[in-house]
């Protein structure tokens, strides 16, 4: 497998913090001895990476052109978690579950911007189907800003026997959808749930929807049909925040 690159400050930063045992080499630009380049340095140290002096070319080559700050770092890709992990990491949680379920998101673009919302809200692992899901990759990574290596991303070969497994457990699965009755600041959302997006424009699937405990959705008050399905995702998800904390 390729190694993933990561730029910039904040996602070099964040991989030194909370996932420094991926990294297989820091690049600092040369001739940069700034205050922020000198903190990078000083977050390798405790963690045994030793930083490498590379051209500013160099760096433009291997960020393709992205604003990599004067750093970067190759590491080992992260990979998705499968069916096994999602149990036993139902069977540790002290809280009650808060997961985000996201049926048929492609775009690695809007996963990562869904990974940052969910760890934001506190959610406890991302779900997605193996196949017509986005995978993990440095895309992910970098829109995501560190939430990728915090936030598990699991990958399940049948996503309804999931949802199934999942209402055994005893959590509730809100779908949205905009043709649903119920608005989200009218529904409840305290308790173990799980909360469903479904693709732009398609929304979620046929089988998805039938299992499925109740359905809301967003007001949408202008022209615009339909949120971004991380904004949309914000948006329930941190209206589930408000009422567990008023719970």
């Amino acid at each position: 497998m390729e190694d993933e690159i990561l730029f910039g400050q904040h996602a070099v930063r964040t991989a030194l913090k909370r996932d420094s045992k991926r990294i297989k080499r820091l690049l600092v630009q040369q001739g940069r001895n700034d205050e922020r380049i000198q903190q990078v340095i000083d977050l390798a140290a405790p963690v045994h990476v030793r930083p490498e002096r590379v051209s500013r070319q160099e760096l433009d080559r291997l960020s393709d052109g992205g604003v990599h700050q004067g750093v970067l770092v190759l590491c080992d890709p992260i990979l998705s978690k499968d069916e096994g992990f999602l149990d036993q990491l139902l069977d540790g949680l002290e809280a009650a579950p808060f997961l985000l379920i996201l049926d048929g998101v492609t775009d690695p673009h809007n996963l990562g911007a869904c990974l940052r919302t969910a760890d934001a809200a506190g959610v406890q692992a991302v779900i997605a189907p193996k196949d017509k899901s986005a995978p993990l990759n440095s895309t992910v990574s970098k829109v995501a800003c560190g939430a990728a290596e915090v936030v598990p991303y699991v990958q399940v070969t049948n996503l309804a026997r999931t949802l199934q497994m999942l209402q055994q457990r005893g959590i509730w699965i809100t779908g949205t959808a905009g043709e649903a009755e119920q608005m989200v600041y009218d529904a409840s959302l305290t308790g173990p749930m799980a909360l469903i997006m479904g693709a732009e424009g398609k929304g979620m699937r046929r089988l998805t929807r039938e299992n499925c405990d109740h359905l809301v959705k967003i007001p949408m008050s202008g022209e615009v049909s339909s949120l971004n399905v991380s904004v949309a995702a914000g948006v329930c998800l941190f209206e589930a925040v408000r009422q567990r904390r008023e719970a």
